[in-house]
């Protein structure tokens, strides 16, 4: 799902104050030990919160691309870049928020079910397009892909069938090549 400026969550604090924007950074490291928690350790320094951290191989053996989540006003998210640009094992950070790019999140969701409650369930998982990854007599297992929206959405609509686990990646997001019209 691409997301715009105006698309994104934008929270604006007392009069006189910088509306505050949720931002997606991607940010290419070298695969060396130590790398993520001198990226964790940078936001955790600083006092910024991360409400999503994925990372992952990429093409190159030796690199891996992390995606973070964060909110701040623009002064403080070129802090965060800028702080980020000058860690020893940092190749490339890309603020994509006000690009076009494409994010996806995993869900997996296990769901207590009854013989009389798990043909509803399956049909809640057919309509956002999940997989059942596992089963027992008395549980479903579900993977979800896609936007957060989405993914909050079917975890809403299984709440009601006593969800007894979530486990969830965090987004991964890259950015778009293509800019013209389709």
């Amino acid at each position: 799902m691409s997301q715009s400026p105006s698309t994104s969550t934008r929270k604006t604090h007392a009069a006189g104050t910088t509306p505050r924007k949720q931002h997606t950074i991607s940010i290419l490291v070298e695969n060396k030990f130590g790398a993520f928690n001198r990226i964790a350790g940078l936001f955790a320094a600083k006092g910024y919160n991360i409400e999503s951290l994925s990372v992952g191989a990429t093409e190159d053996e030796g690199v891996s691309r992390m995606t973070i989540v964060t909110e701040g006003d623009d002064q403080i998210i070129e802090q965060i870049t800028k702080q980020l640009h000058k860690l020893i094992d940092t190749l490339k950070v890309m603020d994509l928020t006000y690009d076009s790019f494409v994010d996806r999140e995993l869900v997996l969701i296990k769901v207590q079910t009854t013989t009389a409650n798990r043909s509803e369930i399956m049909q809640i998982a057919e309509i956002f397009r999940a997989k059942v990854v596992d089963i027992s007599p008395r549980t479903l297992t579900l993977e979800a892909t896609g936007s957060r929206l989405k993914v909050d959405a079917i975890i809403k609509m299984l709440k009601p069938f006593s969800i007894k686990e979530i486990g969830r990646t965090g987004r991964v997001a890259l950015k778009r090549e293509f800019q013209g019209d389709v």
